[in-house]
């Protein structure tokens, strides 16, 4: 329980013709990693002789692609999909969000998928490429009468035919805008180029700028272009269009209304499309990328003529169900070797298993990284402390029963569909509920809430308060608290670090590494006792263990074990953030308390409305910001002070060769 699966190998060599079978069988099991001995082959002289890597096969290129096509034909369809809109659609999503149904498919051969899905896709494509063809129709000519109208509307001071602003054989014409402050600037310039120009200008609306259209004659085009670029002058893109400004925006507006119109019609035939196609689609696109998966497969595989082989690891509990499932694919016509893993040369994929309650927690260690074979899995330790820690962070009440609710939203809505939300849900119900008891303990309900707004006296403790821990009067307390739960908790990791040490048979190690941490602590509490109850000998003695530990800490160290004290001693004080977080939780909320009664008091008429709004803002944002902060440092004490006194791991997870049907089950 306390250690990761214990893994067998497997050495499969099969006739060829049972290949396929085999590998389907064990994919849809989901039980054994299949590991590569590809580039094993090609290295090792003596494996070349009997062995070649397995060829792949052929129909792994058009799988590839109809999985590509499949995964864009989706992606259009979904995005044609029809979606409730409204913030109460969101919460309905969230809180309870529809359950996944699963189509049922049969079981099909590679080209029998292959052919099933051209046959989808084309039927599909049939339909929608015309109406895409549409639609990129008419959003070129949106595109075009958008220009248009806006041209027209920054012309729609001139009393001309757009049609009359082109260029022609002998003129250039030029419109656009520029700056009201370098209109005078142009003015000078142009007329310094050449007398045979004509402008005509119009103020915009504010005045910042001015419609500006300059008529030249050809041969002055270029170099009245390259003057308008150096002063910031806007051009305008003339379109292929006749009439006066005036007319061109009344007809280009109704003309873009219409277009408009017929893309909702076109849009409102696609979605339909998407409605009848879309569960069907993404079954066929799970399907192909089950058989890509196995398609790919065989490029980890060796063959010789007539066999093929293919090395795996699977875990001990799951070993004869695997080999019940390699016999019966293969027709008995197989050869398996069963080894134990050597742990020393292999690369021993790591499973955790652990009991169920403590499940939701390997994604934490996972997170970090896998153990290594041979040490403690920290799960079940992790899933017994984590939430306490988080607990100890906020400790408050009211706030853990919001994060305990809100996981159980995350649990039984998000967690229907997803085993990351359902895990995280899990986690902050745990976690809500250790919050709420670490404040009902220590006197903080939404800060001061119950004493300042219930019973009109702040002082006034919750029933359930501990009054040597009140957080509010014995802060002192808290801390000794905190800094002995971070002794007991350093000390297990060093129990563990011990121990992964001495089976590993690195004594030198644990001997200087975690061992000198318990006589020196043993020394420090002798040390204590005697000083406080005046025993000279208990002093001496603690003393005398105190230096032994230095000693140890020096000969298997050297000198940096002199300032590996100062690292623990850092450590330990590391853990005092579990008072700095319940005092700033419990201190935020009591001044949001504050804060709504002075509103309440000296705001007249409105204060009425805005207490409200300032209690369930500030309280709101302090929940959220503390839940973060407690989780956040409830990980690190994890991460930098725990699993520093022993954790090596650095394996990789074990990956089961596995179907993922999120989407499909197989008709029985």
């Amino acid at each position: 329980m306390f250690k990761p699966a214990r893994m067998k190998k497997l050495k499969v060599i099969t006739l060829d013709k049972y290949t396929e079978p085999a590998v389907k069988s064990l994919h849809e099991a989901g039980l054994v990693q299949i590991q590569d001995i590809s580039e094993r082959i090609q290295q090792d002289a003596e494996w070349r002789q009997i062995l070649k890597p397995s060829h792949t096969s052929p129909f792994t290129g058009k799988v590839a692609s109809l999985l590509m096509k499949t995964t864009g034909t989706f992606d259009f369809l979904k995005s044609m999909h029809r979606k409730e809109g409204g913030i109460l659609s969101i919460a309905k999503s969230f809180i309870n969000p529809p359950a996944i149904e699963k189509v049922e498919v049969e079981h099909l051969d590679v080209q029998e998928l292959i052919n099933k899905a051209e046959e989808t896709l084309g039927k599909i494509e049939r339909v929608t490429k015309p109406q895409e063809n549409e639609l990129n129709k008419i959003d070129s000519k949106r595109s075009i009468l958008e220009n248009a109208n806006k041209v027209a509307k920054n012309l729609s001071y001139f009393d001309v035919d757009l049609v009359d602003l082109k260029n022609s054989e002998h003129i250039t014409v030029v419109a656009g805008k520029i700056a009201t402050d370098s209109y005078d600037t142009l003015m000078e310039t142009i007329k310094g180029l050449t007398d045979e120009i004509i402008v005509f200008d119009h103020d915009s609306e504010g005045k910042t700028f001015k419609m500006v259209i300059i008529i030249t004659l050809k041969q002055y085009g270029d170099e009245i272009s390259s003057m308008l670029r150096k002063m910031e002058f806007e051009k305008f893109e003339i379109p292929e269009i006749s009439g006066k400004p005036n007319d061109i925006i009344q007809k280009s507006e109704s003309e873009i209304e219409s277009l408009d119109k017929q893309k909702e019609s076109i849009l409102n035939d696609l979605a339909d499309v998407s409605e009848q196609w879309i569960d069907e689609v993404i079954a066929l696109k799970e399907q192909l990328e089950i058989e890509k998966q196995q398609c790919e497969i065989y490029y980890s595989f060796g063959e010789t003529e007539n066999t093929v082989m293919f090395e795996g690891w699977v875990t001990e509990k799951k070993l004869e169900k695997a080999l019940e499932i390699i016999e019966n694919s293969t027709d008995g016509y197989v050869i398996v070797e069963v080894s134990d893993p050597d742990v020393e040369n292999d690369e021993i994929p790591v499973h955790l298993d652990n009991p169920r309650w403590a499940k939701p927690y390997e994604m934490f260690v996972h997170m970090y990284s896998p153990p290594d074979y041979r040490e403690i899995d920290p799960t079940i330790l992790m899933a017994l402390v984590f939430p306490f820690f988080f607990g100890f962070c906020l400790t408050e009440s009211g706030y853990g029963i919001a994060d305990a609710i809100i996981g159980y939203i995350i649990f039984r809505g998000l967690g229907k569909n997803s085993n990351l939300m359902r895990n995280l849900g899990l986690i902050m119900v745990a976690c809500g509920v250790w919050a709420v008891i670490m404040g009902a303990i220590t006197n903080s309900f939404i800060g001061d809430f119950i004493g300042r707004f219930i019973y009109g006296d702040p002082s006034v403790p919750l029933m359930t308060t501990i009054q040597s821990l009140n957080s509010f009067v014995h802060p002192e307390y808290i801390l000794v608290m905190a800094l002995l739960v971070g002794v007991v908790h350093i000390n297990m990791g060093l129990i563990i670090g011990a121990y992964n040490n001495l089976v590993r048979g690195d004594v030198k190690e644990a001997l200087g590494s975690q061992i000198p941490w318990f006589i020196l602590q043993t020394g420090v509490v002798l040390l204590a006792v005697g000083y406080l109850f005046a025993g000279s000998i208990i002093m001496y003695s603690g003393g005398a263990v105190f230096l032994a530990a230095i000693v140890m800490l020096l000969y298997f160290n050297g000198i940096f074990g002199i300032m590996d004290v100062m690292g623990f001693l850092g450590n330990v004080l590391s853990y005092a953030r579990l008072l700095a977080l319940c005092l700033s939780t419990g201190g935020i909320a009591m001044t949001v308390n504050i804060l709504t009664s002075m509103v309440h008091d000296m705001v007249p008429v409105i204060g009425i409305i805005l207490a409200p709004i300032v209690f369930i803002g500030g309280q709101i944002a302090n929940g959220a910001f503390q839940t973060l902060g407690a989780f956040i440092n409830a990980l690190r004490l994890h991460y930098v002070e725990f699993f520093a006194q022993f954790y090596i791991g650095g394996s990789s997870k074990f990956r089961a060769f596995r179907t993922k049907r999120k989407y499909t089950d197989i008709r029985r």
